[in-house]
């Protein structure tokens, strides 16, 4: 069985498709493989002779499809749609290249106490495990707070249902807070206190985009690349005169856009959005992620790792170095990421895992 480092560091991943939305939970990792083996053998899929399938991965609902050949791989990707077979429901897959990428698997920290007004929270983590089976869950904590992994996109999603979710909850809550104060009008002995308080817990609560404006979730390495690596962050902001505000929560950062002019247009804000959308996702593919550990290391290693980023930086202008307490990201092309960290290990003469 293949391994997905032997895959990353060999020209297998030429013949390597990466294959997600399997269902997670409904058979075993041994069938399941197996399904998909004979789904991309079967010439109807454009598929061919397989030499091996990856499964499970550290990402869930994603599989690893190794091809004998290189243009069956691609027959396959340009395929643009891939159904399993009928008896196991209808599950539609999405395949892609294999690349080492920024984003394979990221973990978000999710605040549902907003929601605890409206809804049981356990109930609701019950849907959203229902709705999102290749995301894994953590136990909900007391203080309404669950952590969630998976691949970024499904991440995405997910945050983005919570966020109309909450939009949607607002609007029901002013209009029966309305509601009632046109009863109060005729029974003034009676009180909304609750759900006004309810419902300024909830707005405070939202990202001021839910309320005006546009939202756009990214990966929060892709981001600070965009921001700091590139002109075309700041140059369409200014272009389209648009403000953007930006929260970064872990590895997922929301930017709420909103015009800077009253005057200006209103279609400003989602022309923003678009472009800044486009031109992550295509960084989405570009971009790889080398990562220095500096956990276990005694001082003299972490500063002689450190001094040595520093004095590359210079000359590897298209590389972000992010510096972290227990480790160092450097992100940038495969060429450049690949390059660089060559060099650091040349310069301090030993290897940077």
């Amino acid at each position: 069985m293949a391994s997905v480092l032997n895959v990353s560091e060999s020209k297998a991943s030429e013949r390597t498709v990466v294959v997600a939305g399997l269902p997670v939970g409904v058979w075993s990792d041994l069938l399941l493989s197996i399904v998909v083996k004979r789904h991309f053998q079967d010439v109807k899929n454009e598929g061919g002779c397989v030499e091996d399938v990856i499964y499970p991965t550290r990402t869930k609902g994603v599989a690893y499809v190794i091809f004998k050949e290189k243009e069956v791989a691609e027959n396959v990707i340009r395929k643009k749609k891939h159904c399993l077979a009928e008896k196991f429901g209808p599950v539609e897959l999405t395949v892609s290249h294999f690349r080492e990428k920024v984003f394979s698997s990221v973990k978000a920290v999710l605040d549902l106490s907003v929601f605890r007004s409206q809804v049981v929270l356990e109930y609701l983590v019950m849907s959203l495990q229902k709705e999102n089976p290749t995301l894994c869950f953590s136990p909900l904590e007391r203080n309404g707070r669950i952590s969630v992994q998976g691949s970024f996109l499904a991440i995405k999603k997910l945050k983005e249902s919570l966020l109309l979710t909450a939009s949607l909850l607002l609007k029901k809550n002013r209009n029966f807070i309305s509601e009632g104060e046109k009863w109060n009008s005729q029974s003034p002995g009676r009180s909304l206190q609750r759900s006004s308080t309810s419902l300024q817990s909830l707005r405070s609560s939202l990202p001021e985009t839910t309320r005006s404006g546009e939202r756009l979730v990214l990966d929060t390495d892709v981001f600070l690349y965009l921001k700091k690596k590139t002109e075309f962050y700041e140059d369409t902001l200014k272009k389209f005169h648009v403000l953007c505000q930006e929260r970064v929560d872990g590895e997922i950062t929301t930017i709420c856009i909103k015009n800077a002019q009253d005057g200006s247009r209103p279609n400003n804000e989602k022309l923003v959005k678009e472009f800044i959308e486009k031109y992550s996702h295509s960084l989405h593919f570009e971009l790889r992620k080398e990562t220095f550990v500096l956990e276990g290391k005694d001082n003299r290693e972490k500063i002689n790792i450190k001094l040595a980023c520093e004095h590359l930086s210079s000359r590897y202008l298209k590389v972000l170095i992010n510096f972290y307490e227990t480790h160092i990201d450097i992100i940038g092309s495969s060429s450049d990421t690949y390059s660089f960290k060559k060099e650091i290990m040349k310069l301090i003469k030993q290897k940077v895992r």
